[in-house]
């Protein structure tokens, strides 16, 4: 009798081989080696808490009203006001940033396309805003 240890599908059995003349079989069964497993504990699942409601900002537009010779800027994009760097009344020269916008996990920032001041600003920081909406109204 000869012993033999044989993996298979990752478990080690211990497998005794007899040597057999030529007409008699003997069979055996394996008998597998334990090994030190670690214990799987059964955890009853907890009942998923609902997530709490972040409330949203206000998505305020205002109504703009735009005078003869105004100019309004629009967001080239949807996305939402992640700041808004002018206040009404304020003077602002070509290329001053007015707004940051952020579409697509990306900042963009709005910029005055001319010198002028500030007649209103139709938008609130947090706002959701469509390709179009506007943004500041240039005077």
């Amino acid at each position: 009798m000869r012993k033999f240890i044989v993996n298979v599908n990752g478990k080690q059995y211990e497998v005794e081989v007899e040597e057999v003349a030529s007409n008699t079989t003997s069979t055996t069964n394996p008998t597998p080696i334990v090994q030190n497993k670690p214990k799987i504990e059964q955890v009853s699942p907890q009942p998923k808490a609902e997530p709490k409601a972040e409330p949203k900002p206000q998505e305020e537009k205002k109504e703009v009203r735009v005078s003869e010779g105004a100019e309004v800027v629009t967001a080239p994009m949807p996305g939402t006001i992640l700041n808004i760097n002018v206040k009404e009344g304020e003077t602002v020269k070509e290329g001053h940033l007015l707004i940051i916008l952020e579409a697509m996990k990306m900042e963009n920032e709005i910029l005055a396309p001319r010198d002028g001041r500030v007649a209103s600003v139709a938008v609130a920081k947090g706002a959701s805003v469509n390709t179009g909406d506007q943004l500041v109204v240039l005077e």
